[in-house]
């Protein structure tokens, strides 16, 4: 089964056993998380969500990714500006999807 949700602002297209990397999510490692906003499972489209569709993933791990360098430079002007910035993660493994 096949599913599209919505979480974090973001639309990631899923199957049963998937690994996801999502916008960080304040739930423990090992617990269970529940999607509603759920837009697409096999062949039913909801407007905009699919009524009574979830799914249901476990959190492996929260980390940040790697850090990408923002620089930015005015020339003449002795402008110069460096920052660094590592997105927060939370891993989820999908453990089951559910439609009626």
């Amino acid at each position: 089964m096949k599913a599209i949700f919505t979480t974090g602002g973001k639309q990631y297209y899923v199957q049963e056993g998937d690994t996801i990397y999502v916008e960080k999510l304040n739930n423990e490692a090992g617990s269970e998380v529940v999607f509603t906003n759920v837009l697409f499972v096999d062949g039913k489209a909801g407007t905009p969500y699919v009524n009574g569709a979830k799914i249901t993933c476990t959190v492996e791990k929260h980390g940040r990714q790697k850090k990408i360098v923002v620089f930015k430079y005015k020339p003449k002007k002795k402008y110069r500006n460096k920052q660094g910035h590592r997105q927060p993660y939370t891993k989820l493994v999908v453990k089951k999807i559910e439609a009626k």
